[in-house]
């Protein structure tokens, strides 16, 4: 068995190993108890039972608690499964994966529920405002996570990035004035370029007239009405003062973007190089 107890005694540490304080864990909690004991029934449902309930080997994660707070900790710390194994009760390195193809989707059903995650495809201009009815400023960025480096040569061309150096995936990121992100693309190989990125998302097409989006000189091209974007310097065009000073106003706004995309990858599974092939 684990002992997670001294965690909740310190919100500095709660922070660090589960990317959340425990106000925040806790009120997660109530949510993950319900969505995991409906999973239960639909398993339980369409598994004939071999023994009483309650019989066999004890679970090292015995109660839900622990099960939130080692996916959680999976996320946060992203450790192999070797070292998952030898923190929670020195188990096979086997025993986590299965845990994580477990958990994992009931912690996404549960943060759905409780309305938290981006959404992923915006049809049209009514269904944005819809959803995001207060926006006025939408700021519109690329971010990139690295990959293992493919063995096929042709997936290797696909991901690698040119401005990154390295092999990544690549996706298109909306989030508001309060850092808040309303929008992730589908996930793209990091050789495609920023703009055809957002092009391929349809997100431009579906934000109103009246909104206005930020962008950075990634963009330049984006048919919109309503747009803030840095003016580029070009070889025989230097930026005039004036120029220079609107791009640095523009620029101090839009770092919330980047403010934005730097929430998330807190969690190492998000900025590390994904492994989880399977997953």
């Amino acid at each position: 068995m684990i002992n997670i107890s001294s965690a909740f005694k310190s919100d500095r540490l709660m922070k660090a190993l589960t990317g959340m304080t425990i106000y925040e864990f806790n009120s997660l909690l109530i949510s993950f108890k319900r969505n995991f004991k409906i999973n239960k029934q639909i398993i339980n449902k369409n598994k004939e039972r071999k023994r009483k309930e309650g019989g066999g080997l004890k679970h090292t994660l015995d109660s839900i608690e622990k099960k939130l707070f080692f996916i959680l900790f999976y996320i946060k710390c992203y450790p192999t499964f070797d070292v998952t194994g030898f923190y929670f009760g020195g188990v096979n390195r086997a025993q986590p994966c299965r845990w994580v193809k477990k958990l994992l989707p009931i912690l996404e059903k549960t943060l759905g529920y409780e309305v938290v995650l981006p959404e992923r495809q915006i049809s049209s201009v009514e269904e944005f405002q819809q959803k995001f009815p207060a926006i006025k400023d939408i700021f519109i960025d690329g971010t990139e996570s690295p990959v293992q480096r493919p063995k096929n040569g042709k997936r290797q061309t696909r991901y690698y990035s040119g401005k990154k150096k390295r092999h990544t995936r690549k996706n298109i990121i909306a989030s508001d004035e309060n850092k808040k992100i309303l929008f992730l693309s589908k996930t793209k190989p990091g050789k495609i370029h920023d703009k055809k990125a957002l092009d391929k998302s349809g997100l431009v097409e579906t934000i109103p007239d009246d909104v206005t989006a930020w962008f950075d000189t990634g963009f330049v091209g984006v048919k919109k009405r309503n747009i803030m974007m840095p003016k580029k310097k070009r070889k025989n065009s230097p930026l005039t003062k004036e120029e220079k000073q609107e791009n640095r106003t523009i620029s101090g706004i839009r770092i919330l973007s980047e403010n934005a995309i730097n929430g998330p990858k807190r969690f190492r599974a998000i900025s590390d190089i994904f492994r989880n092939h399977i997953v």
